[in-house]
């Protein structure tokens, strides 16, 4: 019996996520918010893909019809928005997992906790959720290198040009600005915190 797996979040974990899953064969979906991303999606992996603007009822249906569901949410510097409600959990097929890649930023599952590669699952409403904080430490090595090699030519930049100079000349160090001189210069940063915001460029003026 081919199994039915849904990916919300169509982003690098996410698509990781499906294309692992299509691999084992399974009848994989993937919901997402972007329709350039599902464009994209549809465009890498054709019919053997199946993706779904991500509804509040599209959502609910294929989560309620899955054998295991993906939370591959995210949303920079915010809490990621829980999609699957306790009362839809209740409603999944006894023995269905779920699998909570969001949980290092408050998880997208309703009834999603943390917990730890030693004791990695729970059981809600007989649903299996796995939601282990910092995934990619069951791989350790592998993860700090594809870290240090994303990472290494800003920090080159920032060594070379100092923080000042960097933030004026890169847009992308800007746009990764959090605080600066006590100002939050990151909107979704701010809003989640309750907190003033100032825009990084006006920020960053003498």
């Amino acid at each position: 019996e081919v199994a039915d797996v849904v990916v919300i979040g169509g982003g690098v974990a996410g698509t990781n996520a499906a294309r692992m899953a299509m691999g084992m064969e399974a009848r994989v979906t993937v919901l997402d918010r972007s329709l350039n991303r599902l464009k994209e999606l549809d465009m890498q992996f054709g019919p053997t893909l199946n993706t779904i603007y991500a509804t509040v009822d599209a959502v609910e249906r294929y989560v309620l019809a899955a054998d295991l569901v993906v939370g591959a949410v995210l949303v920079p510097g915010a809490a990621t928005p829980q999609l699957v409600t306790a009362e839809m959990v209740s409603r999944m097929k006894r023995g269905s997992v779920l699998v909570d890649i969001s949980i290092d930023q408050g998880g997208c599952f309703e009834t999603s906790r943390p917990t730890t590669h030693d004791n990695p699952t729970f059981i809600v409403d007989d649903v299996v959720h796995y939601c282990v904080t910092n995934m990619p430490a069951v791989v350790s090595r592998t993860s700090s290198v594809a870290l240090n090699n994303a990472t290494l030519p800003f920090v080159l930049e920032l060594a070379d040009k100092g923080h000042h100079r960097a933030l004026h000349e890169n847009v992308h160090f800007r746009a990764g600005l959090n605080v600066h001189h006590g100002h939050i210069t990151h909107g979704a940063v701010a809003k989640a915190l309750g907190r003033p915001y100032r825009h990084a460029e006006d920020a960053i003026q003498p």
